[in-house]
């Protein structure tokens, strides 16, 4: 039985992936051209009525069932071995300048008179906390220490990280030895750290 749709709507539809049994389908549902695909809307919409359809294929058909007459498709107005332009990005692009801070613990942007130590307005803890490096000793902001590049721990892991420092682990990999250790194994640690001051 032939559907409602034109010949060349029929050999479209195919092309994109549809079968003469999901054109049947489309036809006894109400969908009698391309205009109908309006009333579709979208790719789930698609996939709801034509069960076991891939999704792949429904999106062809809703791309170009919803395409307005008269303009051009994208993969016909590309010239030969360039790709087609993107989409437009459907949210917003937010770029950040470099000397913007953002709270570790909430992720909020902070003020521009921020310094270093402030507390986030957003969840009142401290932004960007202090940490000292179990490497060279020096402090500040940050994920890695501005004097040697080592990544910092926990304050809480500190002792277990000198630790380390001390049996001769190399210091790009003292924090994610860290990272890695179960808990028993950090009580292990914890153990020889406390026998260590005795």
């Amino acid at each position: 039985m032939l559907t409602p749709f034109t010949v060349l709507e029929r050999n479209i539809l195919k092309a994109k992936g549809l079968s003469e049994q999901h054109l049947t389908v489309l036809g006894e549902l109400g969908v009698n051209g391309r205009t109908d695909f309006q009333s579709v809307g979208s790719v789930a919409t698609l996939l709801e009525l034509l069960h076991g359809l891939d999704p792949d294929i429904a999106a062809r058909v809703v791309d170009w069932a919803l395409l307005p007459t008269g303009q051009p498709d994208a993969a016909l107005s590309t010239p030969q071995g360039e790709s087609p332009p993107l989409p437009p990005i459907s949210q917003a692009l937010v770029i950040n300048s470099s000397d913007s801070t953002y709270c570790v613990h909430c992720q909020a942007k902070q003020p521009k008179d921020y310094s270093v130590g402030d507390l986030c307005l957003n969840c009142g803890l401290q932004a960007e906390p202090i940490e000292t490096c179990y490497w060279c000793a020096t402090s500040g902001p940050g994920r890695f220490c501005r004097n040697c590049g080592a990544a910092f721990v926990v304050t809480a892991e500190l002792p277990l990280a000198l630790l380390l420092r001390r049996e001769g682990v190399a210091k790009d990999d003292i924090s994610a030895k860290i990272g890695a250790l179960g808990e028993a194994e950090k009580q292990v640690l914890w153990g020889r750290v406390r026998r260590s001051r005795r």
